[in-house]
């Protein structure tokens, strides 16, 4: 067999909502963004949503809009894809990274440890899919003692009053935390679009606003709709609109909208999302466990617990006991067997660019640990029940050869 990693998931549903941009003659940003902003609404109960087109687009704007800049801080996993810290970066602030719990997730005692008065937001990444723990991510930001060192210097920041808490929910749409979206634990929750990711637009995130009182989030999400247009006015779907073509730069904006002939493809699969695509991950999610929880040195992932559930985006198998070198030639034996796996992630100080400005893997040392013996298999809608099958017995197989033979060679030695 040859079996893809994560190709998206592309039905005549999706198909005929694309022709039907096509067939409009409007491609850019109009109603089908509109649409998909509804559909997200209802996805998650959030108060606002605001498509933009990439997560990393969205977390710089939403940093850029909370006031984020030179000398200010804000905490994020070491371990998490490059672009969680490169936001920071981008708006001039400091990214002070922290490790990471068992479960992937930011570890909220080392975030409270790394809280000054120069911190301005946190950051936490639900990888794979699972929520982390905002329940105490939330008790840390309204700490009395924490609010105390706070200093804003914007007026959103006055106006909230605390460290603005933020999720990298880039893996975790469709998740839950006690029942609910898990959206509606943060004050900003961040989608990703991605190729890979549960529901696609090729490219493109969502804003989804959760922000307390006195904030009023329509009118936030009107601001952000301008401000992801280069702070015009007035888009090009009411400037085609008749005599309508004046407008007016009010700010210095970005330009970061999402086209319509995008969000169609995501508009299609969001419909779809909840009864079907959703549910048909997790199928492949159980079954993975099901024929690995025999097995001595399977760690089993955290698809769901007292109060998260996951949205199943990946399934990362840890194997017990095993190096770096060895999962890596896990890794090969599956790929030289049809079957292409990856792993999520490399622990950012372990990257070129981030060891040069300073980050050593050496001070994280649970996130070194995860990443060491993790493998991402294979989970979309589209496996077969053959070829799921298939992915389990490689897997059993790779890792008894890898692992058996170098038992051997250390015994010899």
């Amino acid at each position: 067999m040859n079996i893809p990693f994560s190709p998206p998931f592309i039905d005549q549903a999706v198909i005929d909502e694309v022709l039907d941009s096509l067939r409009t003659n409007w491609i850019t940003s109009g109603p089908k963004v509109k649409a998909l902003e509804y559909e997200l609404l209802n996805l998650t109960g959030s108060k606002a949503t605001v498509c933009v087109n990439s997560w990393t687009s969205g977390a710089i704007m939403m940093l850029k809009w909370f006031g984020v800049g030179d000398g200010d801080e804000v905490i994020v996993p070491a371990y998490s894809y490059c672009a969680t810290a490169l936001c920071v970066l981008h708006c001039g602030a400091i990214p002070v990274m922290v490790d990471i719990l068992d479960d992937f997730t930011i570890d909220p005692v080392m975030v409270k440890s790394k809280i000054t008065s120069k911190t301005k937001a946190i950051i936490g990444v639900d990888i794979a899919g699972l929520p982390c723990n905002y329940n105490e991510l939330r008790e840390i930001v309204n700490d009395p003692a924490i609010k105390s060192i706070f200093k804003p210097v914007t007026a959103k920041q006055s106006e909230l009053g605390r460290i603005l808490l933020m999720s990298d929910a880039a893996h975790s749409i469709g998740a839950t935390y006690e029942g609910l979206p898990a959206a509606q634990k943060c004050d900003v929750t961040i989608f990703s679009f991605h190729a890979v990711k549960n529901i696609t637009t090729a490219e493109g995130g969502c804003i989804c606003l959760n922000l307390p009182p006195p904030f009023d989030n329509q009118e936030e999400y009107s601001f952000l709709k301008i401000f992801s247009l280069n702070g015009q006015n007035k888009d090009a779907f009411a400037k085609s609109k008749g005599a309508n073509w004046r407008y007016d730069i009010l700010f210095k904006g970005f330009k970061m909208n999402m086209p319509d002939i995008c969000a169609a493809i995501g508009l299609a699969q969001i419909r779809q999302y909840s009864n079907t695509l959703l549910p048909l991950r997790k199928n492949i999610f159980l079954k993975y466990c099901a024929a690995f929880k025999s097995y001595d040195w399977f760690i089993e992932p955290t698809g769901k617990d007292e109060i998260r559930e996951g949205s199943y985006h990946l399934f990362p198998l840890r194997i017990k006991g095993i190096t770096e070198a060895e999962r890596d030639q896990i890794i090969e034996s599956l790929v030289n067997w049809g079957v292409i796996v990856n792993v999520h992630f490399i622990p950012m100080p372990m990257l070129t660019y981030f060891k040069s400005i300073g980050y050593a893997i050496e001070n994280y040392p649970n996130s070194y640990k995860q990443f060491a013996c993790e493998i991402s298999l294979p989970i979309y809608p589209q496996l077969s029940d053959p070829e799921v099958d298939f992915i389990i017995e490689s897997v059993i197989g790779a890792v008894h050869q890898v692992v058996e033979i170098n038992k051997l060679v250390k015994v010899l030695s």
